[in-house]
Order: structure tokens, then C-alpha cells, then sequence
């Protein structure tokens, strides 16, 4: 558990969460144990991700994958307990800050509904289903999927993250819907920076040898063009910096943070 977790990486749903907390006037540190909760479910998602079963993939992070290290056992097993454990501190969090059965209740329900069936682990099974299917279909109907299976696979725990810190800083439904909207932007975004990394990006800086193509799997940038794909990013973004008007200096870091992921080499 610990290999993987503490292996590097961008940090961004924790970051998510703490930033969200905060434009909504609760103190970051107030919510770390949350963010350290989504960082746990994204880490188990990679481990299981770069299985023999799944991509195959066996370097992560510049490091070799969880389970070259450990054996395949293991690294299901770890996968497993960090998904557990991500609950376990969700939960310590809510109760360190008196939130109330409803609330907690919401935080927990929102982070299993970013997790599971119908956000991120929904979202692996369409793009395992999805596998050389781009070429079979029309430009219409692979665009239509491969939005689906993103708006799932990657930007599902996104919303969650800044869902969850806005329940951590007891906020409104309104600010909640309107954090989720910035997510919806950013979350597709950052896929689509992630697709065109896969062809464009540097090995060495991204960590990961870059598998889509030979998986055969329908990607952004096999679709549109790595021009076109980074030109739909880029509107994403601008609509996702509209979202936060209402938040004002507040969203500060949000703001840097939609940037940064289209700017991002690695």
C-alpha cells in the first residue's frame, strides 16, 4: 500500500478537495484526512489498472508497477485495503468536525457513487468493452462513447472530490452544483490531456511507457488528432474558469488548478 501511494504523482483529487473546502470557507487542513481518502481509491485504481487482467502495464510513477514488485495477490490485495482504508479516514474526517448523520452520510455516499459502478470502476468496464471498437463504429458514435466512459472513468471521482470538501465545509446545495459543474469541465479536460500525453508526452516525465495505442483503445487523440483533441481541452477549460465566477479570490486555486492540467507535461 504504501509503494504505491507514496510513489509521486500529481496530487490532484486531494487537491480538489482541500481547495474546494476552502472556497467554501472551511481551513484546508480541516479536510485533509478526505483528501487523503481520494488519493487512496485513485492509488487502488492504478494498481488494479496496470494488472496482466487490465492494461498489463509495468512501470508506474517511474517506478515498476505494484504488482512487478509484490506479485499479483498482493497488489489486488493492496488495491483492496487502500479502497477500504479510503473510507475509514472519509469517515474519521466528518466525525473530527462534528458533521452530522445526514452529512456524513452524503460525504460517504458521494465519494462510493464517484468509486463505483456508476463513476470510475463503471467507467474502466466501458473502456475495456471499447477496446478496438473506434475503428468499427462512426465518428459520432465513438465521440458519443468515449465521452460516456470518461465522464465516468476519470471525471466521476473528480466531481467527487470537490463534492466532498464542499460537504466537509457544510455547503450549500447551490455552491455544491456549481463546484460539480467546474468538475464536469476539468474532469473531461484532463483526460483529454492525459490521451494526447499518451502520444505526444515523454516517457521519462510521464512515468508510464504509454500503452493506448498498442491496447488498441479509443483515445481523444486517436479520434480527433492530437490538435483537435487539445483545442476541445482547452474550451473545457475556459467554460470550467466561468463556473467559479461566483466564488470570486476564493477559487483561486481551482482556477491554477483547470491550467495546469492542459498545461501539464507528465
Amino acid at each position: 500500500m504504501r509503494y504505491s501511494l507514496f510513489a509521486g504523482g500529481k496530487r490532484l483529487r486531494p487537491t480538489l478537495v482541500l481547495s474546494a473546502a476552502e472556497c467554501c470557507g472551511l481551513n484546508p487542513r480541516k479536510a485533509l484526512k478526505t483528501a487523503a481518502s481520494l488519493e487512496m481509491i485513485h492509488t487502488y485504481s492504478l494498481i488494479h489498472d496496470d494488472l496482466p487482467a487490465m492494461d498489463d502495464d509495468d512501470l508506474r510513477r517511474g517506478k515498476p508497477t505494484n504488482h512487478k514488485v509484490f506479485g499479483e495477490a498482493m497488489a489486488v490485495l493492496a488495491g483492496d485495503a487502500l479502497l477500504t482504508k479510503a473510507f475509514e479516514s472519509a469517515a474519521e474526517n466528518a466525525a473530527d468536525l462534528g458533521l452530522n448523520g445526514a452529512r456524513t452520510a452524503e460525504l460517504v455516499r458521494l465519494v462510493a457513487f464517484g468509486a463505483g459502478a456508476e463513476g470510475m470502476v463503471g467507467g474502466q468496464v466501458a473502456d475495456l468493452a471499447a477496446e478496438g471498437l473506434g475503428r468499427k463504429m462512426s465518428k459520432a458514435a465513438a465521440a458519443r462513447t468515449l465521452e460516456a466512459v470518461h465522464r465516468r472513468k476519470t471525471g466521476a471521482l473528480i466531481i467527487a472530490s470537490l463534492d466532498a470538501g464542499a460537504v466537509l465545509a457544510r455547503a450549500p446545495q447551490a455552491r455544491r452544483a456549481t463546484l460539480r459543474r467546474y468538475g464536469r469541465c476539468v474532469g473531461l479536460a484532463f483526460q483529454i490531456a492525459d490521451d494526447v500525453l499518451d502520444v505526444v508526452g515523454d516517457k521519462k516525465k510521464l512515468g508510464k511507457r504509454g500503452s493506448d495505442r498498442e491496447n488498441g483503445k479509443l483515445t481523444y487523440a486517436s479520434l480527433y488528432g492530437v490538435d483537435a483533441a487539445r483545442g476541445k481541452a482547452r474550451a473545457l477549460v475556459e467554460a470550467a474558469h466561468a463556473h467559479l465566477k461566483s466564488f470570486g479570490t476564493r477559487a483561486s486555486v481551482l482556477h491554477e488548478l483547470a491550467d495546469y492540467i492542459i498545461e501539464r507535461d507528465k
